[in-house]
């Protein structure tokens, strides 16, 4: 059988995804899987042993793609993505598919109204669901990541001070509101006693200057320098992460590394909190996974995705987080 497995965007989702991939390829391992995602994305996935072809949409024009696609004769497509550009693809295709849910209403009543109506389970248990026609079931081994040989990175990428140990502090994100403002990082780092390294893209370098700014000894700023898959490399090789609630912070996830993260307008009850394979918010909490969270602020949770700038004007949700506290978690989990 012929499985098209559909994610288009973004880093974190697709990590998210590599559970199904793994167990498709154990339980069924006759099955032939391919994986239609964005070619900005490529790293993400480029390494993964359980995707037999890779299917790659420029930008966003569906169209040469789906010529590809049409010549592939499968059987089967798990759309987990679920938006009219997937439409697109299963009318062209026609043949038997499964969406994932989305739950569109219960996240609205819940950025909207602040009530309690998302389910207790990570997002990775509602993507399994689309596989329920093939029998396929979690095995709870959690998230992957692979690499690959071009995105190791070695001790001379990092100042001998580094060598022995650091905190990786994931500084960037998709959106303002869901970065911790460098202040409170500031904070925080002048607190945690072990070498940090920060981690993000070109555009967050000027922040990392100014955290780093503090303490350059202790503080490595590499943002910009790096690769996505240098960047997963220097998580795999740190002892604890701190991380907005962004694509590193997952990839953190699948190589089973203890987790703080900050959520600003967002929330983890989503369902898009670290997952190690089996953990959930409330029944089965993860010991390698701390929350910072304005729980009781009357604004929060305020988007399922983040804005320039905060609607309310006060960005209470990550600036009334306490630096303190997060440091005593980044200490706990490095001596346990």
């Amino acid at each position: 059988m012929k499985i098209l497995i559909i994610r288009f965007s973004s880093i974190g989702d697709i990590v998210l995804t590599t559970p199904l991939l793994r167990c498709i390829k154990a339980q069924k391992p006759d099955y032939e899987v391919h994986y239609l995602t964005k070619k900005q994305f490529l790293p993400v996935l480029a390494h993964n042993p359980h995707i037999d072809r890779l299917h790659l949409m420029e930008g966003d024009d569906l169209n040469a793609v789906l010529q590809e696609l049409k010549g592939e004769a499968f059987d089967f497509v798990a759309d987990l993505h679920h938006n009219l550009r997937t439409l697109r693809v299963k009318e062209s295709l026609k043949v038997k598919s499964s969406a994932f849910p989305k739950l569109n209403l219960q996240k609205w009543i819940r950025t909207n109204l602040r009530l309690p109506v998302m389910p207790d389970k990570s997002i990775v248990m509602r993507y399994f669901e689309t596989l329920k026609p093939l029998g396929i079931v979690n095995d709870g081994g959690g998230l992957e990541y692979y690499i690959g040989p071009q995105g190791a990175t070695t001790n001379e990428d990092i100042p001998t001070s580094h060598w022995y140990g650091y905190v990786a502090c994931v500084i960037g994100g998709s959106y303002a509101t869901k970065k911790l403002p460098v202040a409170q990082w500031q904070l925080m780092c002048k607190t945690i006693p072990y070498p940090i390294i920060l981690l993000g893209s070109i555009d967050d370098r000027e922040d990392g200057n100014a955290i780093a700014a503090i303490d350059p000894v202790k503080i490595y700023n590499s943002c910009g320098k790096f690769s996505l898959n240098e960047s997963a490399d220097l998580i795999r090789r740190s002892r604890v992460v701190v991380s907005n609630d962004t694509g590193l912070m997952h990839i953190a996830a699948a190589f089973q590394k203890p987790i703080v993260s900050f959520w600003g307008n967002t929330s983890p009850d989503l369902g898009m909190f670290p997952y190690y394979g089996g953990n959930d918010l409330h029944g089965i909490v993860s010991p390698k996974s701390f929350l910072m969270e304005r729980k009781k602020l009357y604004c929060h949770p305020c988007s399922k995705l983040g804005y320039n700038r905060c609607p309310h004007g006060h960005f209470r949700c990550m600036r009334s987080l306490d630096m303190a506290v997060a440091a005593n978690a980044v200490e706990n989990f490095w001596k346990h």
